[in-house]
């Protein structure tokens, strides 16, 4: 599998990772390491973590990775087969959207409306295959992924040639994918025995429409 690492050089932001049909920038660290630090206390300790659910094949599931779903609203999100209803943002949820707007204003510029919080406690929990390509985000929309924990393989794959792309995410790593990477790449979060500590990761996202929970 080609899977080069992408790491070997500081990242230039502007720098396209992808080689074709879709965009992904890497801004690196965006918190320093105390913040990160404080940063993953507070998320590990204060959000209200449950086990997400999935319908594949027809059977409901229970997967290992815990989330949790904010908003501006108490709008919906469905994937997988199963429905959540965002939480209203904490101040500090609000204080690391407005650093992730910040850092990606220069390049692209987005005002997000929700995100959607993963942990995995160690690396025996992973993400299979898919992408993020729900109605509600509509086309060439703009997702920024920051990561706080350990160090995590994050793999890229073109739905149709199979190329294959590789980056190691590392503690207060920011990424952004926009234009049509998700109409044209899945993405994965890779496991491996050897991680022993959590990783919680936050992906900023824009609805294009809100439906308000009754």
């Amino acid at each position: 599998m080609n899977t080069p690492d992408l790491f070997a050089s500081a990242p230039d932001p502007a720098a396209n990772l992808l080689p074709f049909d879709g965009i992904v920038n890497d801004y690196g660290a965006v918190f320093a390491p105390d913040e990160a630090d404080g940063l993953l206390r507070y998320l590990l300790d204060e959000i209200p973590w449950r086990h997400d659910e999935a319908v594949i094949y027809g059977r409901r599931i229970v997967t290992a990775r815990q989330v949790a779903w904010y908003g501006d609203a108490a709008f919906d999100y469905r994937y997988s087969g199963a429905t959540r209803t965002a939480l209203p943002w904490t101040d500090a949820l609000l204080a690391i959207k407005a650093r992730v707007e910040a850092a990606i204003a220069p390049i692209s510029p987005t005002r997000f409306n929700s995100c959607l919080l993963n942990l995995y406690t160690d690396g025996t929990q992973g993400m299979a295959w898919h992408s993020d390509d729900e109605a509600e985000l509509g086309p060439q929309t703009v997702i920024a992924s920051l990561s706080l924990g350990a160090t995590r393989k994050f793999a890229l794959r073109h739905r149709r040639s199979g190329e294959k792309r590789a980056l190691l995410l590392q503690h207060g790593q920011l990424i952004v994918m926009r234009g049509a990477t998700q109409t044209h790449w899945q993405h994965a979060l890779m496991k491996s025995a050897r991680v022993h500590a959590p990783r919680v990761n936050l992906t900023f996202r824009t609805f294009r429409s809100l439906s308000p929970s009754s």
